[in-house]
């Protein structure tokens, strides 16, 4: 699901710098649901990857993701200032590529194993 939803929203972040201001509203809205349908899967991955430490875990999962959309926001600020709206939407509209790389994460079966030992 995580991979589904980073390779989902990646076509449609491609699209978006060249799509028109009313189109472009609907797309980043669509491309929103897309990445966090995959937020609460993510979470139970973590748990699966520390049994026993449920709460620690979804904690730390969840404090992460929002501090790390906070650094995202001012980061993305200064980017603008530096390189301008435009460079910046063609520099975010590659982001979503960067996630095809959870096929690298561990599969379910791969989870049950280290559980187990």
């Amino acid at each position: 699901m995580i991979f589904f939803s980073m390779l989902g929203s990646a076509p449609l972040a491609l699209f978006l710098p060249h799509a028109g201001p009313g189109l472009t509203y609907v797309l980043l809205g669509v491309i929103g649901f897309i990445i966090l349908s995959s937020f609460s899967v993510t979470v139970v991955y973590a748990q699966e990857l520390v049994p026993g430490k449920i709460g620690t875990v979804s904690g730390l999962v969840i404090g992460l993701a929002f501090g790390m959309a906070a650094l995202g926001s001012i980061v993305l600020g200064l980017i603008i200032d530096w390189m301008g709206l435009s460079n910046t939407i063609l520099f975010t509209m590659a982001l979503p590529l960067i996630g095809i790389l959870t096929i690298f994460l561990p599969s379910d079966e791969r989870l049950r194993e280290m559980n187990e030992a």
